[in-house]
């Protein structure tokens, strides 16, 4: 078996076992940093595409996921615990859990070891937390601590947000503070003088179609990575403009 199907099949069999450990409320193990610029793109950026983090309800406790976490950004918005353990100097007494979004993608830096700098190494599990959310687990001062994490259900006040952007004949939808699972696998929009139209992800949790769809309300079908669909019916009116944001359903 080649080095690219040994990883196929890698990746297949972990995300089984995961989606089995979400179910089953299971810790899995793992390490984690924290963010040294809290000014960063755990706060203003991120590879999810999220942008402000206050503005997209996700706030300071948000996290930076290895690459066999991040899994090409489908995890964006999942929630996860994360709770220190086994190290008596930086853990925080009683090893309390902090709940954070996945905003971000940590990169792997394969000119390091994974076991010295290279934290976010394929297959490495390892979460680049933002430092008000290590702070709640660890001393601030420790380096890389080891962690003890685990899916829990996400719990967003109001309903999903879409936000527009792109041109006349692209158009763009940035999905935000979804409950639940937390992530979206498949998104359809229609348009009052259209039928139902899947969209592809762009990046992280923007979608896309090249569909002109200005001038008429539109509609939004979200599907979560557990099959959950939710329908959203003329969440934005026909005068919508790009850089608007608008609210739906919640699951």
């Amino acid at each position: 078996m080649g080095a690219l199907q040994s990883t196929l099949v890698y990746l297949i069999l972990l995300h089984s076992s995961h989606t089995v450990a979400y179910k089953d409320q299971e810790w899995n193990k793992a390490t984690a940093t924290y963010a040294k610029d809290t000014e960063g793109s755990l706060i203003t950026e991120g590879a999810c595409g999220y942008g402000d983090l206050h503005k997209a309800s996700y706030g300071k406790h948000s996290v930076g996921l290895s690459t066999i976490l991040f899994n090409r950004g489908s995890t964006c918005g999942a929630c996860y615990e994360i709770r220190c353990v086994d190290h008596i100097l930086w853990c925080v007494l009683g090893s309390p859990s902090v709940i954070v979004t996945a905003t971000d993608f940590c990169p792997p830096n394969y000119g390091l070891s994974v076991d010295y700098g290279g934290w976010c190494n394929f297959p490495r599990q390892h979460f680049d937390l933002s430092l008000p959310a290590f702070s709640e687990i660890a001393k601030r001062k420790a380096d890389i601590i080891p962690v003890q994490y685990r899916r829990v259900k996400c719990e967003r006040s109001g309903g999903l947000k879409f936000t527009m952007s792109g041109s006349s004949h692209f158009y763009q939808v940035l999905i935000t503070n979804v409950g639940l699972e937390g992530e979206v696998f498949a998104v359809k929009v229609k348009g009052s003088r259209t039928g139902w139209i899947p969209m592809a992800r762009n990046w992280g949790m923007n979608w896309h179609c090249n569909v002109n769809l200005q001038h008429q309300p539109l509609s939004f079908e979200v599907t979560s990575s557990t099959g959950k669909t939710l329908t959203s019916y003329n969440v934005a009116p026909s005068n919508w403009q790009f850089g608007q944001t608008f609210q739906g359903k919640q699951f």
